[in-house]
């Protein structure tokens, strides 16, 4: 059993600034989870996690997944990802304010795939602000305990082998053409905020991914080491690009596991 409820951001509806949270009947971990989901930035609704987010109350985790504006499909507009990252970051405060309430840890763990795994990953790494992001934050800044990422842009400047069709959408998220505004770009790749301060990551790598290659995580894993971050990469063999939407087949079952691993190992730690 758990306790489903709704929240919005704003007094005056908007759409897109809404989170769920599910709560089970009894909340028996020390880490909640926050879910971002994917959709190419154009698309996705925080419903996608909903089958995982009841998974995860069975184990007795609380567990919240955010929707976001969405960027409308054509040539880039006024919005753009850092906009979609304000509203991820609004909604993970008024989060921690809801774990304040309950009297429960304000450690969080912070889950995304895809877009999602981006705006996530940007979340869990860089300040707020830092990304030119417009926040107004109720709480002093609660910084995630971890990220848990899958399928994650480690750049969105141009790297090998771009997958031509992703360039649009990385052009919809940045605002722009990359000649035209390449510190647009900048801002909004991961690789920039790797450093020592980090929380640890765990990416979580499909063995057929198609449009983020794992290996360029890969890379930012290796540095994370040399620092003593406890991350992790695993690649899930039989897996496609973002495949950890459910419960129901192995590879999504093992990820689940390695999910609550990843974390137990790290509060054992603290």
């Amino acid at each position: 059993m758990y306790k489903f409820s709704s929240y919005y951001l704003d007094d005056n509806i908007v759409c897109g600034r809404v989170f769920d949270v599910f709560e089970p009947e009894k909340v028996t971990r020390q880490t909640a989870l926050f879910f971002v989901h994917g959709g190419g930035w154009t698309g996705g609704k925080r419903e996608d996690y909903h089958q995982i987010m009841q998974a995860y109350c069975r184990a007795g985790f609380i567990c919240c997944s955010t929707d976001y504006r969405l960027l409308p499909i054509g040539a880039p507009g006024k919005m753009t990802a850092v906009d979609q990252l304000k509203d991820v970051r609004e909604a993970y405060d008024a989060f921690v304010s809801i774990l304040k309430e309950k009297g429960l840890p304000l450690q969080i763990a912070v889950k995304g795939s895809s877009a999602g795994a981006h705006l996530a990953s940007l979340l869990v790494c860089a300040a707020p602000g830092e990304c030119q992001e417009d926040c107004t934050l109720v709480n002093e800044w609660v910084k995630p305990f971890c990220g848990l990422l899958q399928a994650t842009p480690a750049s969105f400047e141009p790297w090998d082998e771009t997958y031509p069709a992703m360039w649009g959408m990385l052009e919809r998220a940045a605002g722009g053409r990359y000649e035209d505004v390449p510190e647009k770009y900048r801002n909004l790749s991961l690789c920039r905020y790797i450093r020592e301060d980090n929380p640890p990551l765990f990416f979580i790598e499909a063995g057929n991914e198609g449009l983020f290659p794992g290996y360029y995580n890969a890379e930012l894993l290796k540095k994370h080491q040399q620092w003593g971050i406890a991350s992790e990469l695993k690649y899930y063999r039989f897996a496609e690009h973002g495949f950890f939407y459910d419960v129901t087949r192995p590879c999504q079952q093992e990820a689940f596991r390695d999910v609550i691993t990843f974390i137990e190992k790290l509060e054992a730690a603290k």
